[in-house]
């Protein structure tokens, strides 16, 4: 796949084995037959691996598990939620933005730092970006589900799962919580809320606290907690 090199070395093996897959070569004709019927695939594909490139796997924290890119142009570049630097903030991660600064206010006027939308300074804390799908075509959502993604980061879950102790997984909305069957709750963290999306973001995800919850769950466990005021 693209830009292999890119990936920590405390992924590469693991997702070696993924690569060698029959159903990963499928993927990867797929998407070069997309590609040569001139169909516009977000992110570059320099980016499609970038979640394993700022996260090592022995320094995740944190899950953060989303479902698809940004099929916009321009905004989708490899971690969840996040966008480039210069890119608007999308509604959904001003929603978690807001559910931020309610969560951990401390009488300051905190949503002001968090005008911008790009969260590789979580990824470099431990928080683990991760789409459940990771290609999109431009203007399609869902575009690319049900071609081998959903496989690949099954396992990569269930790998984290099996082989880690004590993570947090975030699990916003229905699609996420069905992915995160995977998760062995004994082991970890598990928690849900509705998606932050503004069509369900009102049901119940405003108010869950899941970053004060998860700070709390590593400090109580001997992590460092998550500064998630910390954005560029």
């Amino acid at each position: 796949m693209a830009q292999q090199s890119a990936i920590d070395p405390s992924w590469q093996a693991r997702l070696d084995t993924e690569f060698a897959a029959p159903y990963m070569r499928e993927l990867r004709e797929y998407l070069a037959r997309r590609k040569a019927q001139s169909a516009v695939v977000f992110p570059h594909s320099s980016n499609w691996f970038k979640a394993f490139s700022l996260t090592p796997f022995d320094k995740v924290k944190v899950v953060i598990l989303g479902q698809d890119p940004y099929h916009g142009p321009g905004q989708a570049h490899g971690l969840s939620f996040s966008v480039p630097e210069g890119v608007p903030v999308p509604p959904s991660l001003l929603n978690m933005y807001k559910e931020i600064d309610s969560d951990l206010a401390d009488g300051e006027p905190t949503l002001a730092r968090l005008r911008k939308g790009c969260l590789i300074p979580w990824a470099e804390q431990g928080v683990f970006l991760l789409n459940s799908v990771l290609t999109v075509e431009s203007g399609q959502a869902a575009s690319h589900q049900g071609r081998g993604w959903e496989t690949f980061t099954d396992n990569i879950i269930r790998q984290l799962s099996d082989e880690r102790e004590d993570l947090v997984f975030l699990l916003w909305g229905s699609y996420a919580q069905k992915k995160g069957q995977v998760i062995n709750a004994k082991r970890h963290h598990v928690l849900t809320a509705p998606h932050p999306s503004p069509l369900s973001a009102h049901r119940g995800f405003l108010g869950c606290r899941h970053f004060s919850r998860t700070n709390d769950w590593l400090e109580a466990h001997g992590q460092t907690p998550i500064d998630w005021f910390r954005v560029s």
